[in-house]
């Protein structure tokens, strides 16, 4: 991958931690952008530390937590239809970034074989409460022992994308099924709020995708893009966090309409505010 200095395709700022701004840099050829300068590991923990990172905790203190949460339990409902869909049958199934561990007890509860993988202590100690078990980590899990992963809204964060998928590849059984979800920056509400748009969060969020860069990612080792499907909830969720940024304020009137916009309009594109990808290893 190109990520020439000279191709800047916007600067953004982190709002949730530091004020730092960072420049996303662009390969053209897979739609891919970068987070430049990616901070070095033993600095990247440092930028996840605020009560506000609402993946990591289950507070419900603000309206707009409430919401985040009443929002999360269909949202998990719908997880598992969808993973069950793809994977009938119901065996070892991994999380990764499994967060406060809520997707890992509905699947429990459905009948899988659950671990996680999650790098927040905090995060983890309230999902090991709820009787969740984990990992290490990814190199700890056998060759080829997995029927199901799922990554969401985790891949952005990771800093080498293409081991990533080389380890994820290596766990899966040949039937297995991989679920990710990313942002996706050829969205309407990314367009809109540019510089603003909550889901490029930087420097947390390493990698920004297009549907086209996460197909030549996987393929490239070896595995199939089966299916994209939208994640409609997701351009709400984040036009009412981009209003914050842009404005100071959170602004549910305007956050909803952008994001109802950015889904019609995504019904003519298919450019969602977050797309939910489905692959599985190529088959010879």
């Amino acid at each position: 991958m190109d990520f020439s200095k000279h191709n800047v395709y916007i600067t953004v700022q982190d709002y949730s931690v530091s004020g730092e701004k960072f420049e996303l840099l662009l390969d053209d050829e897979y739609q891919l952008l970068k987070t430049n300068p990616q901070p070095a590991p033993e600095k990247l923990g440092s930028y996840y530390e605020s009560d506000d990172y609402i993946s990591h905790t289950d507070g419900k203190r603000s309206l707009f937590e409430k919401l985040y949460h009443t929002v999360k339990q269909k949202a998990l409902r719908d997880k598992i239809r969808l993973l069950e869909q793809f994977q009938p049958k119901k065996g070892k199934f991994l999380d990764i970034g499994a967060g406060t561990g809520d997707f890992l007890v509905v699947a429990s509860k459905n009948g899988w074989d659950v671990t996680g993988l999650e790098p927040s202590s905090k995060a983890k100690a309230i999902a090991e409460a709820k009787g969740v078990k984990f990992a290490n980590a990814l190199a700890d899990i056998p060759d080829h022992s997995v029927d199901a992963v799922t990554m969401w809204h985790v891949l952005e964060h990771v800093p080498d994308v293409e081991a990533q998928i080389s380890e994820l590849k290596r766990i899966l059984k040949p039937d297995g099924v991989l679920i990710v979800a990313v942002p996706n920056f050829n969205s309407y509400d990314a367009k809109y709020y540019g510089q603003f748009w909550a889901a490029y969060d930087v420097p947390r969020h390493l990698w920004h995708f297009s549907k086209k860069s996460i197909k030549l990612l996987f393929g490239k080792q070896g595995m199939e893009l089966v299916k994209i499907l939208p994640m409609k909830f997701d351009s709400f969720y984040v036009s009412l966090l981009s209003e914050k940024y842009k404005t100071g304020k959170m602004s549910f009137v305007n956050g909803f309409w952008i994001g109802l916009r950015s889904n019609l309009k995504a019904k003519q594109n298919f450019e969602y505010s977050s797309h939910i990808y489905v692959l599985k290893t190529a088959k010879n």
